[in-house]
């Protein structure tokens, strides 16, 4: 437990000494922040004519989306990187085991993303002082859970397609692939196996979230998932160190 803290730590901090932590917090908060701004407004004149009070659900849908595309770019170098400079085999002489090194590097970017989802919270702590009688505080934190749910599971995804690359760039695309089919494609088969149009809705990366959580609702099927899908990754990871080790 102590190599995996040390080498997320490690990690933790090579995220805030470099560019990349602060782009993606600065591109994230920049586009919640007007798509906040534009809930308030269309909701300010909806009230005019009896219209809904705003919730929180269109924020969190919208930060999936963003994590979608922001957690390739956190996880493409953590592994390949290492490879491509060849401090991977110093790290696999290093007292330290396979699967320590690919948690570590995993719980690294992890603790970055939960970092980085504390500032959202400004848009639902600023909402509920808005509305009356305020947001549905149960219905928020399942939409949050499901948000670091999300994370995890599309972080250990990419932190295992980068142990495999040597390449960071080449890492990156194959992780936005693999994100992609698994969002959009695989619910899409559903609509032409109607038979098994449930198996391939529940494979479906997003359905679990959008379709679930953010509505305030959290099932057992959904936490296995992620959580499922956060193993395969690491698992994926790990397994990959050690084909390299015994080359």
């Amino acid at each position: 437990m102590r190599n995996i803290w040390t080498i997320a730590k490690r990690e933790y901090d090579n995220y805030f000494n470099s560019p990349l932590a602060y782009v993606v917090a600065f591109a994230i908060t920049l586009f919640l922040g007007v798509l906040f701004a534009l809930i308030m407004y269309i909701a300010a004149e909806q009230s005019l004519f009896g219209g809904p009070a705003p919730t929180n659900e269109q924020i969190t849908w919208w930060l999936v989306f963003l994590l979608f595309l922001a957690t390739p770019a956190l996880t493409m170098r953590l592994l390949s990187d290492e490879a491509r400079m060849g401090t991977l085999e110093l790290l696999l002489t290093a007292p330290v085991r396979d699967y320590e090194l690919v948690v570590g590097k995993w719980l690294g970017s992890f603790l970055t993303v939960l970092s980085l989802l504390l500032i959202t919270l400004i848009y639902p702590i600023i909402l509920n002082n808005f509305i009356s009688p305020g947001l549905d505080l149960k219905a928020l934190l399942a939409s949050y859970i499901g948000v670091v749910l999300v994370a995890s599971a599309l972080l250990a995804l990419g932190t295992g397609i980068s142990s495999i690359f040597s390449n960071q760039f080449a890492a990156f695309f194959a992780t936005v692939g693999l994100i992609f089919f698994f969002w959009i494609f695989v619910p899409a088969f559903g609509n032409f196996a109607k038979d098994s149009s449930d198996i391939f809705t529940y494979l479906g990366l997003g359905s679990h979230f959008f379709d679930s959580m953010n509505r305030g609702t959290i099932n057992l099927g959904d936490i296995a998932y992620y959580l499922s899908l956060t193993a395969l990754g690491l698992f994926v990871g790990t397994t990959s160190i050690e084909i390299r080790r015994w080359r």
